[in-house]
């Protein structure tokens, strides 16, 4: 069988047997099809059925969480964890709290924890999970009880030598506080690598916080130098404003850039002069506001409602710190008509399959989630090492590391991409360079 045949097939069936999971399957459709040389050139793993194997997750968890609400009325949620691929390592991968997730979505950033995982070069697996409650506008005791009530289900899922959780939208420290803590009760053990992300007392990781938003822009910063430029001068467009897009804000700066723009789900901020970063820390991090509040500090800024239009404002430098899926064709058109350079991305799946395309054949360099936006991951498996030596490393000693492993991600995947014929491809690069790892620990320990 060609493979070109091979991957259609798989394709074909992943549209049958997961229908209704749009996430899922545009996932699954741009790695597969990244990897149609490999198969060219690696028979055997099409003889193993890799691809059969590596779309069906190992395992898939969905449970109620019941919780009671600060004025005595009972809520029901439904959690998630799916537990994807553990050839290289436990799985590891975040927990997301946000109305939005659903089984597809949880399946498609599990697919892809798979290779984002395996391009740092760490031993973890894939895997995701979270619920679609919705933290924003409740209060710090309806948030605990939820997070008890969603690990007293979860506790018989994970473990330091199985599955990993982390924070991820809607989960920061006070969230994983929670649940370690529960966690802790119902185990009656410390085992503090059970969960990264956390606070500094109890087993978390000096530079974790930075991490993700640090990572792509060092990421980022690699692309460019390799191709003959850098962030000084540039300006730059951030969409978001969680940790991602308030340190990938910070690092960009320190680095020259000039950034112009941060966003959160109500509306977008631009400012001209360069973002106070200061204003935007104190309204996210300390009140927990939105970002419009940021025109009560620099008035001369302008606000305007709705996210979609932040990718109008012209900029070198894109990076989609957000959600899945906010660029569309005609977002990354707009961005290419106004001269972008470079789009990389710091959310999950952040443009479409089309808007991808757009970026390519209009040769702007294009980082692609799985890479750029490794960071986190990254960190927290440091994090893990550091939990399992009993010990903590200094911020610059993470930091060191952290810039060693985005640079080594960039080089990995460009190299990928000479060797299979896509040269300059950073996208099919991560994608193969991400999967060889996984298949020969596949193929190495047989059917299973």
């Amino acid at each position: 069988m060609e493979a070109k045949q091979y991957v259609d097939g798989v394709l074909k069936e992943i549209n049958k047997t997961n229908p209704g999971e749009k996430e899922f399957i545009d996932a699954a459709t741009e790695v597969l099809n990244s990897l149609v040389p490999v198969f060219d050139k690696h028979p055997e793993f099409m003889r193993a059925a890799l691809l059969e194997r590596i779309v069906e997750p190992e395992r898939q968890i969905i449970f109620r969480v019941p919780w009671v609400d600060d004025n005595g009325n009972v809520k029901v949620n439904r959690g998630f964890r799916v537990q994807f691929n553990s050839a290289i390592g436990p799985y590891k991968g975040g927990l997301r709290l946000h109305p939005s997730v659903n089984l597809s979505i949880v399946k498609f950033l599990g697919f892809e924890q798979i290779f984002k995982n395996s391009l740092t070069g760490l031993p973890i697996g894939g895997g995701k999970g979270g619920s679609d409650f919705n933290p924003k506008g409740k209060s710090d005791n309806e948030i605990m009880r939820f997070c008890q009530s969603f690990m007293a289900e979860l506790y018989k899922y994970i473990g330091g030598n199985m599955d990993v959780p982390a924070g991820d939208i809607g989960v920061g420290g006070r969230e994983i506080g929670y649940l370690y803590g529960y966690y802790k009760k119902l185990k009656s053990l410390s085992e503090q690598a059970v969960l990264t992300g956390k606070g500094l007392t109890f087993g978390g990781s000096l530079a974790r916080t930075e991490a993700t938003g640090y990572g792509l822009v060092y990421f980022t910063d690699e692309m460019l130098k390799d191709n003959k430029t850098s962030f000084e001068g540039k300006t730059v467009v951030i969409s978001g404003s969680g940790n991602v897009a308030i340190y990938a804000t910070q690092k960009a700066q320190e680095l020259g850039a000039k950034v112009v723009a941060l966003s959160d789900s109500n509306g977008y901020i631009y400012d001209e002069n360069g973002i106070n970063l200061d204003v935007v820390k104190e309204i996210k991090e300390i009140k927990r506001g939105r970002i419009k509040e940021y025109l009560h500090s620099v008035p001369s800024a302008k606000y305007e409602d709705g996210c979609k239009n932040i990718w109008k404002i012209k900029c070198d430098i894109a990076l989609p710190c957000a959600t899945q899926e906010e660029i569309d064709e005609e977002a990354a058109k707009i961005l290419v008509q106004n001269g972008v350079k470079v789009v990389a991305e710091g959310a999950n799946m952040p443009s479409t399959l089309v808007a991808i395309d757009v970026f390519q054949s209009n040769n702007v360099l294009f980082g692609p989630a799985k890479a750029a936006n490794a960071g986190g991951v990254a960190c927290s498996a440091l994090e893990m090492s550091q939990n399992s030596m009993r010990l903590s490393w200094t911020f610059e000693e993470v930091d060191e590391k952290l810039q060693e492993i985005m640079k080594n991600i960039y080089h990995n995947a460009k190299n990928a991409a000479h060797e299979y014929g896509h040269e300059g491809n950073i996208l099919m690069g991560a994608n193969i360079a991400g999967f060889m790892k996984v298949a020969e620990a596949m193929m190495a320990q047989g059917i299973v």
